[in-house]
């Protein structure tokens, strides 16, 4: 809902480099075209450049913003919020392979590669539930107050959406992926929430709720929802779980920070000044973190 990444009419396409020679070799196996200036520009780094564009995949039509994205079986699916579709991308054709329409301002998208589904989250209020083969639209799941963020649970099969705008209807809810029902499983929060992350091995669920200063952890298991304040910090926004070192990364919009968390304490370990204002961070299989900075068109 406040999330802003700019739509440049281009999907970029990203190479974690980690040994000496290795751009030039994910240059080579790069799935989307590049130029040779590109080449040429990318290949004179060496080693010294963690993260290089290795290809780009152009988006015709598309205009507005993005939104969220989720990924998977070789392919990303985008919420061009802007557009009013769901861009469905070939990552390894370096196409778009199809455009799901008719979901009015997509944001949070889910993708369970078990059973083959597609979930995409409305501002409206609603999730559509699409055959990830056919991209027909399955059925939809309504919720108040629009949805946002999603997560796909693949040991439960189960969809974690935040929806609500206020204290009174925000919420993470949870649809079951296999019926395409709606759970009585949901917890209030008080707030509306932003990314939230879920643990694998563990049953939390880590929530950024700007609006109180907050991160709720939310115990599957137990029900019950404890809260970490964040002091001199705010809008928090981004967020990126390391489960196995147990570390939460939280993007901190004023002041532009990155927060660092221990997830066993809930306390803060460390925190650093970003140069902008950070929109995304992911984390890597080596645990490297990676922040994008906000912009628009």
């Amino acid at each position: 809902m406040r999330f802003s990444v700019a739509a440049l009419a281009t999907f970029a396409i990203f190479s974690v480099v980690t040994l000496p020679g290795a751009e030039q070799s994910a240059q080579k196996k790069s799935p989307a075209k590049i130029s040779s200036t590109e080449t040429q520009k990318d290949t004179t780094g060496g080693s010294k450049r963690p993260l290089v564009l290795s290809g780009s995949v152009p988006l015709e039509g598309v205009k507005g913003r993005f939104d969220h994205f989720a990924f998977g079986q070789g392919r990303v699916f985008v919420s061009a919020l802007g557009n009013n579709s769901v861009e469905v991308i070939n990552v390894f054709g370096g196409i778009v392979e199809h455009t799901i329409t008719g979901v009015p301002n997509p944001q949070g998208v889910a993708f369970s590669p078990e059973i083959h589904k597609l979930f995409v989250a409305s501002v409206k209020g609603r999730v559509y539930i699409y055959d990830a083969g056919s991209f027909d639209l399955i059925t939809t799941a309504d919720f108040e107050g629009g949805a946002d963020n999603s997560r796909y649970d693949a040991a439960n099969r189960r969809v974690y959406v935040g929806c609500g705008d206020d204290e009174k209807n925000a919420a993470i809810a949870t649809i079951d992926a296999t019926t395409n029902q709606r759970l009585d499983e949901g917890y209030k929060l008080g707030g509306e929430s932003e990314s939230f992350q879920l643990e694998t091995s563990g049953p939390n669920i880590y929530v950024n709720i700007p609006d109180l200063k907050q991160i709720a952890v939310i115990n599957r298991n137990t029900k019950e929802i404890a809260r970490w304040p964040l002091t001199s910090l705010r809008l928090n926004f981004p967020m990126a779980l390391d489960e196995a070192d147990h570390r939460l990364f939280v993007g901190i919009r004023e002041p532009a920070r990155l927060a660092v968390f221990d997830t066993t304490s809930g306390h803060l370990l460390w925190r650093c000044p970003v140069l902008k204002t950070p929109m995304t961070c992911i984390t890597t299989l080596s645990t490297n973190v990676y922040m994008f900075p906000a912009a628009r068109v």
